[in-house]
Formats: structure tokens, C-alpha cells, sequence
């Protein structure tokens, strides 16, 4: 009897099929759930301070818990998604974070609130590595840039999805139930997206890669995911896609934790946000054309110019206001290079780990962003608001110029092995 042939991997089709798309479909809804159930928090907090009677200090440990607990979950799910299947973990992620906001509706003081939050980080945590991964192992290798750009723009429109909820839903529920069910009812709708996860189990592929890896792999692996650091080379690729990412995510929070704010007070205007999704999706055409390293040089320093722009040189900028929305385009564009952790963490992480180490190595990045704020309030005081914002513009010059330390991936095949 003749051999079968080999079964074709996803990743070596030729064009996406539809299996590509349900798996971007259901990732990218993970992640723009999973943003907005992180930034929900944020446009409701003077309901929730009002009604708690919470101190601004309590409030601001909420939000670090919860950056705290994303960490957290980034590692652990990561690990899971290793062992058990990223189809499987990819829904786990998503009802744990759906049942954190669900929870909060209940919250009767702080202490209640934080372990909601902390059971909401560790979902927020896990989704992005588990959706990334399934999207960098099962695309073309010649496309996969650019999917996983579209699968970023999850986050800025779940941002979107938050105000409005916040902004309008909220008072509507206020209005019509008492000041108190407003920001409840809000989080008693975000427990919406859980149905995800029907669709998921019913009509997404796991990915081919993790099963046939899974199938080749000797039983003592199957039974235990190797931690991700046990050999020179991983420790050293981690590392370096550590600092890629604390930079890059330094850079953005830099910039959005008090651009608003800045730009009301200086320029007298509000936070433009044209740049952001065409800087997204444009960063993975770039990436697959030129480069991982290429474009995020190329998109770093355009995001370093618009910010020394609007801060160093503010005061030429507010005679000509538009100005002003050129070079805030510039940022939102530059802020772009967001979308290059999917596939260059995809390229570099061997297939047993992958999961793990994207997953801790971006959350571990954002847990940091803790201190962003406190960091520019101390600059501040010395060189004012615009002083510490303009911080955002060295740090993108240094993801720009560290990218450089990673190998270059473009086109690099994922198989069963690893990279």
C-alpha cells in the first residue's frame, strides 16, 4: 500500500481560505472584547468612585492590579494554550474575562472590585498571545504581516466600543434604573462576548500546526510544555523581544496616558485618532513587503517626529492649527508598529513555547506601564506635561533602533518544529 501524502498546513496554502478568515474573524473579536473589557474600567470610574465612595488612590491601585494581573495571565494562559490547544484556551481567556465583568457588576467595595479585576486581567492577559499565535501559525508565511495588523486593530476599535458605552450607555441606564445600575448594567453587558465562544467551539480550527506537533511530539513533551526558558537561545530571544516590547509599549502610554489632556490645554485640541487604524493595517503591508525590522524603524521615527512636534515645538504649532492634525496624524500613523509583535514573535518562538513566550513577553511589557503615569508626573513637575510626553518620542527611537537586535523573519516558514 502506497503512503499517504503529507497533509498541506494551513500556512502552506497559497491564498487564505475560509478557515483563515473564521480563525481571524474570532481572534480579532477576542482581542477587541478583550481591549474593551480592560479600557471599559476607565469610562466608568466616576460612577463607580460616586457610588463606592472610592478614593483616587484606591481607584489608581484598581488600574495597576489590573495591568498587574494581565501579566499574569499572559504567562499562565500562555503556557496552557502549549498544552491543551490554542482553539480551547482562546475560549478560556475569553470567559474568564467576560465572567470578571460580569462580576463587577456586584462589586460592594473596593476589595470586591479588585479581585474582579485581577480575574478580568488574567483573561485580557491570555487572549492577545492565544489569538496572535493562531493567526501566525496557520497564514501564509507571505501574507502573515498583514493579517495580524488586521487582527491588531481589534484594540483601538474596542477602545471605540468602550466610550460608547461608557459615554452614552451609561447615563441611559442611570437615567433610567438609578444612578447606581449605570455602570452596573454596563458590566452586566459585557459579559456579551462569552458567546464567542459557542462559535468558536463549533466552527474555528484548532491550529494544524500545535495538532501535528502535538501528534509527532514524544509522550513525555505532550505531558509537560518545557518552560520557555530552559535553553541559552530562547532565553536570549525572550529577552530581546522583552525590550522590544517594554519600549514600544512605554512609547504608547507615554503618549496616550496625558496627550488628550496636553493637547486640550496647549493647542486647544482633542485627540485626533485618524493615523491610529491606517497606521495599523499599513505597518503589516510594509512589513511583508520590506521587512519586520524595516518597518518598525521606518514607523518609530515617524512617530518620534509628530511627537517632538506637538511637544517641544508646540508654540510654533498653535499659529498654524493645522499643524497641528499633521503631525498628531504622524503619531497615530508611527503607533503603528504595534501590529509587528504578532508576526515577528511568531517567527522567532519555536512552536512548543510559542504561546508561552509571546504571551508573557507582551504582558510583561504592559504590567510595567504601571508606572508610566507616575514617570511623567515626575518630569512634568520639572519640564511640564509636554516635557514627559515627548519621553514616548526616545523611547519609539529606541524600539526602532532594537529591533535591529532580533533576526529578521520576513517570509520565514512556521512548521511542526518551530521556526
Amino acid at each position: 500500500m502506497e503512503p499517504q501524502p503529507a497533509k498541506r498546513l494551513l500556512n502552506e496554502c497559497d491564498t487564505p481560505t475560509r478557515k483563515h478568515y473564521l480563525i481571524l474573524a474570532m481572534s480579532w473579536a477576542g482581542w477587541l472584547f478583550d481591549f474593551y473589557d480592560l479600557m471599559l474600567f476607565s469610562f466608568l470610574v466616576i460612577p463607580i468612585k460616586k457610588s463606592l465612595g472610592l478614593s483616587d488612590s484606591s481607584l489608581s491601585l484598581l488600574v495597576g492590579t489590573t495591568l498587574a494581573a494581565t501579566a499574569l495571565g499572559g504567562i499562565v494562559f500562555g503556557w496552557l494554550a502549549d498544552r491543551f490547544g490554542r482553539k480551547t484556551v482562546l475560549s478560556w481567556t475569553i470567559l474568564v474575562y467576560s465572567l470578571g465583568a460580569l462580576l463587577s457588576g456586584f462589586a460592594q467595595d473596593a476589595a470586591w472590585l479588585a479581585v474582579c479585576r485581577i480575574i478580568t486581567g488574567l483573561g485580557v492577559g491570555g487572549e492577545w498571545a492565544t489569538g496572535q499565535t493562531l493567526v501566525g501559525e496557520t497564514f501564509p508565511a507571505r501574507m502573515r504581516g498583514r493579517f495580524a495588523a488586521v487582527m491588531q486593530t481589534g484594540a483601538p476599535l474596542g477602545i471605540a466600543v468602550a466610550s460608547i458605552i461608557g459615554g452614552f450607555v451609561e447615563p441611559a441606564l442611570a437615567n433610567a434604573f438609578g444612578p447606581e445600575w449605570g455602570w452596573r448594567g454596563c458590566f452586566f453587558i459585557s459579559v456579551l462576548p462569552a458567546l464567542l465562544v459557542v462559535l468558536i467551539r463549533r466552527h474555528m480550527p484548532e491550529s494544524d500546526v500545535w495538532l501535528e506537533r502535538k501528534r509527532l511530539a514524544a509522550p513525555q513533551e505532550t505531558s509537560q510544555v518545557k518552560f520557555l526558558l530552559t535553553t541559552p537561545d530562547l532565553r536570549r530571544l525572550f529577552l530581546l523581544g522583552l525590550v522590544l516590547a517594554t519600549t514600544d509599549m512605554s512609547a504608547y502610554w507615554f503618549t496616550y496616558s496625558w496627550m488628550p489632556r496636553y493637547l486640550y490645554e496647549h493647542l486647544g485640541s482633542s485627540m485626533g485618532r485618524a493615523g491610529i487604524a491606517l497606521g495599523y493595517l499599513s505597518f503589516g503591508v510594509v512589513a511583508d513587503w520590506k521587512g519586520r525590522r524595516v518597518a518598525y524603524s521606518i514607523y518609530s521615527v515617524i512617530w518620534a517626529i509628530g511627537l517632538f512636534a506637538v511637544t517641544w515645538f508646540w508654540g510654533a504649532l498653535a499659529v498654524y492649527p493645522a499643524m497641528t492634525g499633521l503631525f498628531m496624524f504622524l503619531v497615530g500613523l508611527g503607533t503603528g508598529n504595534y501590529s509587528g509583535y504578532g508576526p515577528i514573535f511568531s517567527e522567532i518562538f519555536p512552536t512548543r513555547v510559542r504561546n508561552t513566550a509571546m504571551g508573557a513577553a507582551f504582558n510583561l511589557a504592559r504590567g510595567v506601564q504601571f508606572f508610566t503615569p507616575l514617570v511623567i508626573t515626575l518630569v512634568a513637575t520639572r519640564y511640564g506635561l509636554g516635557g514627559g510626553i515627548s519621553l514616548a518620542g526616545f523611547f519609539a527611537l529606541i524600539t526602532g533602533a532594537w529591533v535591529w537586535t532580533l533576526p529578521e523573519t520576513r517570509g520565514r516558514k512556521i512548521g511542526v518544529e518551530g521556526r
